[in-house]
C-alpha cells in the first residue's frame, strides 16, 4: 500500500500539524517537523546561510551557494567532532576563504554523527558542490524538532533579495 501511496497524483494535499493544508510532493512543510518515515528529506534554510536537510530523525548540514559566492575560495575547514552535542546557534566549525573567515552557524539541534572528511584535502570541494558533495557534517536530530526559524527554499530565496 505505500507503494502506491507514493504514486498519487503529483502534488497531494497534506494536514499539515499545525492544521494548515500544503500542497507539496509528498513533504508535509508545517513549521512542526514530524519525525516521521513518511515524510521525504526535506531541505531548510537559517538566516546565517547554513541549510538543513531533514530526513526523519537525520540532518545534514552545509552552506548555501549564496554563503560560498560570498566568501569565495574556500581554503581550510575547520568541522566539529562526531559526538559533538550542538544547539541552534551554536559555533559548529569555521571555514577559511582567500577573502575572510566565517563562522558556521548550526541551525538545529543535534548531536555531530559524521562530518565530511573529503573537506580536509579538498575544501573547494564547498565551493563547487556546496549543497550535495559540499555538506559539512551530520547529525541525529534532537526529539521534536521545530523549524520555526527556518526557511523552505522560496522564503529563502526572498530573503537573499534583502541580503545585497
Amino acid at each position: 500500500m505505500a507503494a502506491s501511496f507514493a504514486r498519487r497524483a503529483v502534488f497531494p494535499t497534506y494536514r499539515c500539524l499545525n492544521g494548515l493544508t500544503r500542497y507539496r510532493q509528498n513533504v508535509c512543510h508545517a513549521r512542526y517537523l514530524s519525525l516521521s518515515k513518511n515524510l521525504q528529506a526535506s531541505q531548510w534554510f537559517s538566516k546565517d546561510h547554513e541549510w538543513v536537510t531533514i530526513d526523519g530523525q537525520k540532518g545534514t548540514v552545509g552552506i548555501s551557494m549564496y554563503a560560498q559566492e560570498k566568501l569565495g575560495e574556500i581554503v581550510y575547514v575547520e568541522l566539529p567532532e562526531i559526538g559533538t552535542k550542538l544547539d541552534t546557534e551554536d559555533v559548529a566549525g569555521c571555514l577559511e576563504s582567500v577573502k575572510a573567515a566565517s563562522d558556521i552557524v548550526n541551525p538545529v539541534p543535534g548531536t555531530v554523527t559524521e562530518v565530511n572528511g573529503k573537506l580536509s584535502d579538498q575544501p573547494a570541494l564547498v565551493n563547487s558542490e556546496p549543497m550535495k558533495g559540499g555538506w559539512l557534517y551530520k547529525m541525529d536530530l534532537k526529539a521534536g524538532l521545530k523549524t520555526d526559524d527556518l526557511m523552505d527554499s522560496a522564503a529563502y530565496e526572498e530573503y537573499l533579495k534583502s541580503c545585497d
